[in-house]
């Protein structure tokens, strides 16, 4: 088994709100995550899975544990740009071309023109967008400006794409597409891949491993390896073995 890239060790973190009560988000999760692995964080609104990602991410810090990437900091991780994030918004710049969007952290990291046109080209092809990169985002999709999402956080040539319930907002068709083409995304690309979901057929579909979180306060429930074969196509959602990791997971989360 690889070393983990990943390490989070009892890590728990706690808010304060309004009025001065305690609100625990996590409480005391551990979790190794491999170089390369495809990780699902899976649980109900409230669980913790976008906190987690944030600590990941050097958003926020640990109210106590310890998260290491590589046996280095999150900080000294996002100050050498090793993360690529999508949010659920694509938060793309509707004055700005899909190229100038794509190119934006490019040109804040003062990386060169040409290799900027370089990276943009790359990533246009990757997203299959080729033909879409002097539109503007009003001019897209929702499924499409996701993709640019996703183009504009790998363009930095990232280690670790971390995605925070980046298909929530689309329709089920849409989002059963861009599960697929993201799977073809990270064949090519092998980043490690850290994404939160409240959906279980997603989680599944996706994964190396499905890690469960349960709410009030967020911990660790499960973690479900998925060993089915891949490459995989949505005509494997219609596999008995399928529907087996699905009510295997929603039996973890319930504690049956």
């Amino acid at each position: 088994m690889n070393t983990p890239e990943i390490q989070i060790k009892d890590v728990s973190m706690v808010y304060t709100n309004n009025i001065g009560e305690e609100i625990v988000a996590l409480n005391n999760v551990s979790l190794d995550i491999r170089k390369g692995e495809f990780i699902s964080l899976l649980g109900p609104s409230g669980c913790g899975k976008s906190t987690l990602i944030r600590l990941i991410a050097d958003l926020l810090q640990p109210t106590s544990g310890n998260v290491s990437i590589s046996g280095k900091s999150p900080r000294e991780i996002r100050l050498q740009q090793k993360y690529g994030i999508v949010f659920q918004s694509p938060v793309l710049y509707d004055w700005r071309t899909i190229r100038r969007n794509i190119c934006l952290p490019m040109e804040i990291m003062g990386i060169p023109k040409k290799e900027r046109t370089a990276r943009i080209d790359k990533m246009l092809n990757l997203v299959e967008l080729e033909e879409f990169g002097y539109k503007y985002p009003f001019q897209l999709s929702g499924g499409m400006q996701q993709r640019v999402g996703i183009a504009r956080a790998l363009a930095l040539e990232p280690e670790i794409l971390l995605m925070d319930e980046p298909f929530s907002a689309l329709d089920e068709f849409t989002r059963e597409k861009l599960n697929e083409d993201l799977l073809n995304i990270w064949g090519k690309t092998k980043n490690t891949v850290i994404f939160v979901t409240h959906n279980i057929p997603e989680s599944v579909f996706l994964s190396d491993r499905v890690v469960v979180l349960s709410p009030h306060p967020g911990r660790l429930s499960a973690i479900v390896d998925i060993d089915l074969p891949r490459p995989r196509e949505n005509s494997l959602r219609e596999t008995p073995e399928f529907y087996e990791y699905v009510a295997k997971i929603r039996r973890s989360f319930e504690g049956v």
